[in-house]
């Protein structure tokens, strides 16, 4: 199967070509993600692998040539699908100076699948976006159909907040509230995972919500900010992308309701599934000790679906440069880039 670069129309239209995916699309294959990348020194490609829309974003790297990371991609939903054009990306990607491809399609993790991607010769990679395994929420049915169907540990948590004052506002990605957000989210982050300076998260936010497909929510106790979260959807959709709030909730279940208008906003949308963006892998999912069983905790109150996809691998197109790259490339390009920049490499 051939693969080439897209059209100036196809890229024009990126988002409706995503969307044919057979995964649905994912949001952070959109043009608007691929825009944003370009602040952080990646130059989005945009590919058709056979019938597939691909966004890749490139780096060169002194010595070893071009890298292709595929955030969130290829859109397929299977290995076979995958093989299908694997050889053309290859060999296209070769005659571009590609050294290697990184991938992380979303195909559920079995012991089958293990075992084809090492028939394909793909290498397992270190996972590198948070939702290698994480929770849907089906937002098929009508929301009073879609409350019914939470847990009931959710069910209470958000009729306990409503009762007891809590109220949740969607809100503009103003300057303003941007930084109260980035406040809180530093907040939540401390001690459990990094975070980008302020100036990548505004940027964010507010280039996702002039699309319309971002928006930012708070979540009051009286008059004091206590939560905030920013959702986002692309065709059937939504992701819960970030959240924070206050360690010491003056209200019980006030993250709950606040999860529940990100709900009702999304189902305004068009979604049909949530993703909320992030748990332990499914054999994890009870283990305190693993350092997202809090986020694992309140994400299951709505759901206890939890999926494992195969994660992050590595299409090695040319194997000596590979080599140097993953022995001493990458970590020299990680720390040079995070001193540099402040913020992570990917």
């Amino acid at each position: 199967m051939s693969t080439r670069f897209a059209s100036e129309t196809e890229i024009t239209n990126w988002d409706r070509h995503i969307i044919a995916n057979s995964d649905g699309g994912n949001v952070l294959q959109s043009k608007v993600m691929a825009e944003l990348k370009i602040r952080s020194g990646w130059q989005p490609r945009y590919m058709i692998a056979d019938s597939v829309a691909i966004l890749a974003l490139e780096r060169s790297v002194f010595g070893l040539g071009k890298f292709w990371y595929i955030i969130k991609g290829p859109g397929v939903s299977t290995v076979r699908e995958l093989d299908t054009f694997l050889a053309g990306l290859k060999d296209f990607s070769e005659k571009q100076g590609v050294f290697m491809i990184k991938i992380e399609p979303e195909i559920v993790k079995t012991n089958e699948t293990m075992v084809d991607f090492m028939n394909l010769g793909l290498l397992k990679a270190r996972n590198i976006q948070p939702n290698s395994s994480t929770i849907f929420l089906d937002l098929s049915g009508d929301l009073e159909t879609v409350m019914a169907g939470l847990n009931q540990k959710g069910r209470h948590a958000i009729k306990r907040a409503e009762r007891d004052g809590a109220t949740v506002k969607a809100v503009p990605a103003s300057d303003e509230n941007c930084r109260k957000m980035y406040k809180l989210y530093k907040l939540t982050a401390e001690g459990q995972f990094a975070t980008r300076p302020y100036s990548y998260y505004k940027q964010f936010w507010q280039s996702f919500e002039k699309e319309q497909m971002g928006q930012l929510f708070f979540a009051y106790a009286g008059d004091q900010l206590v939560a905030a979260a920013y959702a986002l959807i692309l065709g059937t959709k939504s992701v819960y992308k970030d959240g924070a709030s206050l360690r010491e909730r003056p209200v019980y279940g006030i993250s709950h309701l606040l999860q529940w208008h990100v709900i009702k906003w999304a189902k305004s949308k068009g979604a049909v599934v949530h993703d909320f963006c992030g748990s332990p892998p499914s054999e994890q999912i009870n283990n305190p000790d693993h350092p997202y069983y809090g986020f694992g905790r309140f994400k299951t109150s709505f759901s206890k679906e939890v999926v494992d996809f195969v994660g992050t691998y590595d299409i090695i197109i040319r194997p000596y440069r590979y080599r140097l790259w993953a022995n001493i490339g990458e970590r020299i390009a990680l720390r040079f880039h995070a001193w540099r920049r402040h913020e992570s490499y990917y």
